[in-house]
């Protein structure tokens, strides 16, 4: 059942990502808002919700699998010397408001909830779609801040002894795809792409003729690895937590912001490169709807 939309992205009167609730999912999902289905100016769609083999994976996302021990990323948790376990420790991020929204873009404020009801972590979300000559690119920045009034540590299945795990932050479910082409400037294929830190990070599907490409809008986020599955599920994103625990102080706030391509047909590394050059020189990257 599709979930209530928040709000719609357009780019000249064409919807090109929907933004739903999420508050409906079954908690064990770890409920939150998502960006499904996203989709090329020509109509093909770039994301998948709650596909059978990992029902908890949301279009674009955001979520932490170990935010001071609660589980804000959906599934089962993975407990050091245990491995992946069913635990009742999800919580939930809602949506509290949009202090800004036009057509393209939007500032959310959301709430970042333990199993308990307690409020973990505060966040501001900004998320616009601008045309660029290669389709269109998808901008998302977010700021996480500490609401508990101690420390808080943001963790992974990685920082809980699943190496290799590092799995958090912005996350990108793709529809599924027969070899799709994964590259980063420098490393192809998942084995290699996996946790390299490098510029750009690609995803083309030949079959289903579109391209994604992912890039940091700034130096923290460009100095995170990025994460690929191809073989177990087609995903990518970035590892927030890859080796060690974040840890924030009270009221301490963490920041993250991409850049997203997408587009129609196949892309070689040249185009892809272009379009990430470029959006670090015209300093237009992540910018905030309306400003």
């Amino acid at each position: 059942m599709a979930e209530p939309a928040l709000t719609l992205l357009r780019l000249g009167g064409v919807v090109v990502a929907g933004y739903a609730d999420g508050g409906g999912l079954d908690p064990a999902l770890a409920p939150r808002p998502y960006l499904h289905p996203v989709r090329t100016l020509d109509g093909r769609t770039v994301t998948d919700a709650q596909p059978p083999d990992h029902p908890w994976h949301l279009g674009v996302s955001i979520g932490v699998q170990d935010v001071g021990g609660a589980n804000l990323w959906g599934g089962p948790t993975y407990v050091r010397g245990h491995g992946y376990t069913a635990r009742a420790d999800h919580g939930r991020i809602e949506h509290a408001g949009f202090p800004a929204r036009e057509d393209d873009g939007f500032h959310e404020a959301l709430r970042w909830l333990g199993p308990d009801g307690r409020l973990l972590l505060g966040e501001h979300r900004r998320v616009r779609a601008r045309p660029v000559p290669a389709g269109w690119e998808l901008g998302l920045t977010t700021a996480l801040t500490n609401a508990t009034g101690g420390e808080l540590s943001l963790g992974s299945p990685a920082t809980n002894g699943r190496a290799g795990a590092g799995y958090g932050g912005f996350s990108w479910r793709l529809p599924a795809a027969p070899g799709p082409w994964v590259r980063t400037p420098v490393a192809a294929g998942e084995q290699r792409a996996h946790g390299s830190v490098a510029p750009w990070l690609a995803w083309t599907d030949r079959a289903a003729g579109f391209t994604v490409a992912l890039a940091g809008a700034d130096d923290a986020t460009r100095a995170d690895p990025w994460f690929v599955r191809v073989g177990d599920y087609p995903g990518i994103g970035s590892q927030l937590a890859a080796r060690h625990p974040l840890v924030l102080s009270p009221g301490g706030t963490v920041t993250r912001g991409f850049r997203a391509l997408v587009a129609d047909g196949v892309l070689g590394d040249a185009a892809v490169g272009e379009w990430a050059g470029a959006g670090l020189s015209s300093g237009r990257a992540g910018r905030a709807p309306g400003r």
